[in-house]
């Protein structure tokens, strides 16, 4: 009996010890992913200040591209003027587009593939500034949008997202299914 309770309480420290250890790890681990999450001397100031320089910095090294500003902040160009009808809010587009960062680093696109994505316009499924570009459009044609983090991610961004990062949209509308 005296060798059993030796074996047990032997037993029980071995656990008890690996428990603890497993704890520790854990909790160091949790501690490492805090302090990672964090933005050190950055605060949101920060990057909404960074976020007009870079807007302004992208226009003027684009100054031959004579966007127009929209109300909503939205700069908006047509590089090819469509011949089809306006888009107009609740239509179908179709569309072939490419979502850059102002420093042309693509985020997404479909360019290149045969499938189009398919946008109600203005339905609220999308980036709004998106949505708002595609609907200065006409069927057949090509457009620019500058969407500033205000119609885009906003001040909270995403996982993959900065806050207030601003994008560049290059989208074709290829067809419109009218509402």
């Amino acid at each position: 009996m005296i060798i059993a309770e030796k074996l047990v309480t032997k037993y029980w420290n071995m656990t008890h010890r690996s428990s603890l250890r497993h704890l520790l790890m854990l909790s160091g681990f949790l501690i490492m992913i805090l302090l990672a999450s964090c933005v050190p001397n950055k605060n949101l100031d920060d990057f909404e200040a960074q976020e007009k320089l870079d807007i302004q910095n992208f226009l003027s090294n684009n100054d031959t591209i004579d966007f127009e500003k929209k109300t909503s902040g939205l700069y908006y160009y047509d590089l090819t003027l469509g011949t089809g009808p306006q888009a107009e809010t609740l239509d179908t587009a179709y569309v072939f587009y490419a979502m850059q960062y102002l420093s042309t680093l693509i985020f997404e696109t479909n360019l290149g593939t045969t499938d189009t994505l398919k946008v109600a316009v203005n339905g609220g499924k999308f980036i709004l500034g998106f949505e708002e570009g595609i609907s200065y459009m006409r069927e057949g044609g090509t457009a620019l949008f500058v969407v500033p983090s205000s119609l885009a991610f906003g001040a909270q961004g995403t996982y993959y997202v900065s806050p207030y990062t601003p994008f560049l949209f290059q989208v074709k509308l290829v067809k419109l299914k009218k509402h």
